[in-house]
């Protein structure tokens, strides 16, 4: 999957390391900002280091000055503590774009069902797409709240780089049950088709991966058979090595078979 690495495929979305950062940097070249320093999370936390330390100071960093606000940020993009989300909160309708983007992140990482609206609203209404991206992330860890239509419609209509994330909560909201994941593997197929975007096309057959085993059978051979023409007709080899990786996982012996025979034809490029 695009944007996430391998040893990382199979983590919630809630679990996987977050930089706001690489985004900051982005929005600086957009934006006359200050954005968040360069920072290392491997290595600027003493791992040894208790996290309750971190999280008291990050708390009182929250509610001071803009350059501190930041750095609190930093910190419950890291570590979760529920203590950040009164604060945290009414950073989303911060002017500042990295404020509000760091917020999102932060409560993608310390998930809190009254920041649901407002993060619905950021990802319909925001101006800035590195905000709306962040949101798109965020709303995975929300899978009991009402958001798989709204992140539906984002896969829908938003730029790439948004839609690429939201087929990732797709995803993480479909693997609550299964109606949610035959509504959203409907939708992943439909983008799989007509995406323009290689990455979000990729991320698509991620999703619809994860989700195989919560659709029922029907289901389940419609999205191995688009696999399958992924492999015969996407032009772009990132997308048929993703198609290829999930489609030697299946096990179902009609779409294993088939897999082979292309092989062994010498259809596959």
């Amino acid at each position: 999957m695009n944007d996430i690495s391998d040893n990382q495929l199979n983590k919630p979305l809630a679990e996987l390391a977050i930089d706001p950062d690489v985004l900051a940097k982005e929005l600086a070249a957009e934006i006359q900002v200050d954005p968040l320093d360069d920072i290392d999370f491997d290595g600027s936390f003493n791992k040894q280091t208790n996290s309750n330390v971190e999280c008291d100071e990050g708390l009182l960093w929250l509610q001071s000055g803009h350059e501190e606000r930041l750095q609190g940020l930093r910190i419950f993009c890291e570590y979760r503590d529920p203590r950040c989300i009164q604060f945290l909160i009414p950073l989303l309708q911060e002017p500042c774009p990295v404020e509000r983007m760091s917020a999102v992140y932060a409560l993608g990482r310390n998930p809190c069902p009254k920041a649901v609206d407002l993060l619905l609203q950021i990802l319909k209404q925001d101006s800035n797409a590195y905000v709306r991206r962040a949101t798109a992330w965020s709303l995975g860890n929300y899978p009991d709240s009402p958001v798989l239509e709204p992140l539906i419609e984002t896969l829908k209509k938003d730029v790439a780089a948004v839609r690429l994330w939201a087929t990732s909560s797709l995803a993480e909201v479909g693997l609550s049950s299964e109606i949610k994941a035959h509504r959203a593997s409907q939708e992943l197929l439909e983008s799989l088709n007509v995406d323009t975007e290689p990455g979000v096309r990729s991320n698509c057959i991620w999703s619809l991966d994860r989700l195989l085993e919560r659709l029922d059978e029907s289901l389940q051979l419609k999205v191995s058979e688009a696999f399958l023409n992924v492999l015969l007709q996407d032009s772009e080899s990132s997308v048929r090595y993703e198609a290829r990786i999930a489609l030697e996982q299946i096990k179902n012996p009609l779409i294993q078979n088939r897999y082979k025979n292309l092989i062994l034809e010498g259809l596959l490029i």
